[in-house]
């Protein structure tokens, strides 16, 4: 099978190199590939692939308070260059969307179905980019995850374990809620889903749910940590550009349908601080 991925270096496209090794595949990424130039949909069409996965963005969500512009230049025109190349040659589609479209107002997991209302420039450049594959592609697959964190990358992970050895004391919101997502577990869905044909909107993030202070908390747990101090505060206390949903919790049901349910995000999160820590100690 001959397939393209874009965002081939961050934490998720790492990870679809691996689950799709042994594809025919076209990797696209900064600094020589740029999705937001038309030429991209020129490049991915020639390619001829059978399934075209889109997992560049600019996620940096401050970041997108701070450049709206680039956001949706990044998120949205970006996306529709590459939908355009895989309409071309009537390749499948998936494109890596977000919790973030939810407002989180609601108490309950949202369903794949549901409309979303998007409160961040981020988010909302990437419901932009969700529309975008709706309107242009006749076969897709819209991936949503939250929380994602994986090897090869930056994340909420690595910045508590960061923080606890620079600081020996944190802070974290205990009023957001969300589900984890390993980048590993969402490739080996997004594999899977691509041999089903079920095209739609599906939930591919780690099952069950915490507040960001929980998942520090199991961070440090993991890691042998437990005597760092964690003090809950609310997400007002902590000011940032942006406004995060406080309760945009994802509920898998078209992909459970299809028997994919991806591991609690517990035994993700205790695989990856493992990882962590075999790295850590292969480099002393």
């Amino acid at each position: 099978m001959r397939v393209v991925i874009t965002g081939h270096n961050g934490q998720l496209g790492r990870q679809l190199q691996s689950v799709f090794a042994g594809q025919e595949l076209l990797l696209l990424d900064l600094p020589s590939d740029d999705i937001t130039s038309p030429a991209t949909a020129g490049r991915i069409a020639d390619f001829a692939p059978e399934l075209v996965v889109h997992a560049a963005a600019f996620t940096d969500v401050d970041g997108c308070e701070r450049e709206p512009d680039r956001a949706f230049q990044v998120n949205a025109l970006g996306t529709q260059n590459v939908a355009l190349g895989a309409e071309r040659c009537n390749a499948a589609m998936a494109y890596v969307s977000t919790n973030e479209v939810f407002d989180g107002r609601r108490r309950e997991p949202y369903r794949e179905w549901e409309s979303y209302c998007p409160i961040s420039v981020y988010a909302r450049s990437k419901a932009a980019g969700e529309q975008i594959v709706r309107d242009l592609c006749r076969r897709f697959y819209i991936v949503r995850v939250a929380w994602l964190f994986g090897p090869g990358g930056v994340n909420f992970v690595t910045k508590i374990l960061g923080g606890a050895a620079r600081q020996g004391a944190l802070r974290v919101a205990c009023d957001e809620f969300g589900n984890p997502s390993y980048a590993p577990d969402v490739a080996q869905g997004i594999w899977r889903l691509a041999g089903t044909a079920h095209y739609g909107i599906y939930h591919l993030a780690n099952s069950g749910y915490c507040s960001r202070f929980e998942f520090a908390r199991a961070i440090l747990d993991y890691a042998g940590l437990r005597d760092v101090p964690v003090t809950p505060i609310l997400c007002s206390e902590w000011p940032r550009p942006s406004q995060p949903p406080l309760h945009a919790i994802l509920a898998n049901t078209t992909a459970a349908a299809l028997g994919i349910t991806p591991r609690p995000w517990q035994e993700a999160l205790a695989e990856y601080v493992s990882l962590l820590q075999a790295e850590k100690g292969h480099g002393a």
